[in-house]
């Protein structure tokens, strides 16, 4: 379907992008220019991709199905949260109601501890979701339940005893995540505002010290496993790009004196190519992944740009884009967390941003690349259906970017 030749580069990472740099020379149009839109063809053709997609995830749920994995990253609630994305873009209330039992099944079988306070990877998700899902369409009184549930998990993030770490996927970032996601699609939102602020504060306090303790110039910084990672999954990125999602709940103090000059910290560990490393002092230029690289630091930056209006940070945010559009091409595979699906997202965010029409195409072309499944990869996955690392997730990209401007990273963006 694609026009790119597996022709690959020199590196052992990533396929030589050999797109056409401009629309224009399209001779199948795939934007329009004058509607600033996707056009219906192509429209279609992502639609009928989609379709097949799903039906080769269903011939597969034997894989998913009997898991004992219930996270969104790579477990069953990941599918039941990718059910209810298609469920609700193309009116299909069957999957809509597959993905409130998948919920329900994982929500039975989870136990809760200290490290599943996350949205990704701990029962917060299935909890926010549930909440979310049942609230609008099936059971106000077991969305409150589950929402009760979700703000208990609490202790274990603001407590004075918490050994919390504060990233994405197994920290206080992840669970931000879900309050934010909650509060975001329930109305009057049901998590104080209290809440919310003692998590930041905690996210906060947490970075000052480990800043202190490495003596980093930036006000904030932070560890996972004994490494100061930069990137989305992980990093400093990841918890920033978090926070500035919840700018009604920062001070003028926090924003000005901890986040922002966190952020210019991050400009100047960019190596020469405009790429990130994965973590400080990791002098390995190879990863554009969302995990690590330049992908999510697109979306900071993007997100950056919006509330700061400082013009820096949008062309650090455009030169990132263009990295990706150079080697985000993955062989690895097409997944969210490290294939070409997530990086895909990187283009939806700089037309969101920009409104340029050239993003979009890029993001067009790189779904493009997705359809054609399985035909670009050196690996199989080692959950090869889940919503991060598998065809969930590529699907999840292919029905977002039929609606550019409300496109959201799974997880990640609220």
């Amino acid at each position: 379907m694609s026009n790119v030749s597996a022709t690959t580069s020199e590196s052992s990472r990533y396929h030589e992008n050999t797109f056409r740099e401009t629309y224009e020379l399209e001779k199948n149009l795939i934007v329009d220019k004058d509607n600033d839109a996707i056009c219906d063809g192509f429209k279609e053709t992502l639609t009928v991709s989609v379709r097949s997609l799903i039906r080769e995830l269903e011939r597969n749920k034997n894989y998913f199905e009997n898991s004992t994995d219930f996270s969104i990253y790579t477990g069953t609630t990941g599918i039941a949260n990718l059910y209810y994305h298609y469920g609700t873009n193309y009116k299909d209330q069957s999957y809509i109601d597959r993905a409130a039992e998948m919920i329900e099944k994982s929500l039975s079988s989870l136990k809760t501890s200290k490290r599943v306070i996350t949205f990704l990877c701990g029962s917060a998700g299935p909890l926010a979701l549930g909440a979310v899902i049942n609230h609008l369409h099936f059971s106000k009184d077991k969305s409150r339940s589950m929402i009760s549930d979700l703000a208990g998990l609490s202790k274990h993030v603001i407590g004075k005893n918490s050994d919390c770490p504060d990233e994405l996927l197994y920290g206080r970032a992840g669970y931000l995540y879900s309050l934010l996601f909650v509060n975001n699609r329930i109305t009057p939102p049901p998590f104080e505002t209290s809440l919310i602020k003692q998590v930041i504060g905690c996210i906060l306090n947490s970075g000052q010290v480990t800043a202190k303790a490495v003596r980093c110039k930036s006000p904030l910084h932070y560890s996972w496993h004994d490494k100061l990672y930069l990137g989305g999954a992980h990093g400093l990125a990841g918890i920033l790009f978090l926070l500035l999602q919840a700018v009604p709940y920062l001070t003028e103090y926090q924003l000005k004196e901890q986040i922002e000059p966190a952020i210019c910290y991050l400009i100047k560990m960019r190596f020469a190519s405009g790429n990130f490393p994965s973590s400080v002092g990791n002098q390995s230029d190879k990863l554009v992944h969302w995990c690590h690289g330049a992908p999510s630091m697109t979306m900071l930056f993007c997100q950056a740009y919006q509330v700061f209006a400082n013009p820096e940070y949008l062309r650090v945010a455009l030169e990132c884009g263009d990295v990706v559009w150079s080697r985000g091409l993955l062989k690895k595979g097409y997944g969210i967390c490290h294939g070409v699906a997530g990086n895909a997202y990187t283009f939806l965010y700089l037309y969101q941003t920009t409104k340029e029409i050239r993003h979009l195409y890029r993001a067009c072309k790189f779904a493009e690349w997705c359809m054609d499944y399985g035909k670009h990869q050196n690996r199989t996955p080692d959950r090869p259906f889940s919503l991060f690392e598998g065809l969930a997730g590529t699907i999840y990209f292919l029905i977002d970017v039929q609606k550019p401007l409300l496109a959201k990273f799974p997880a990640y963006a609220i």
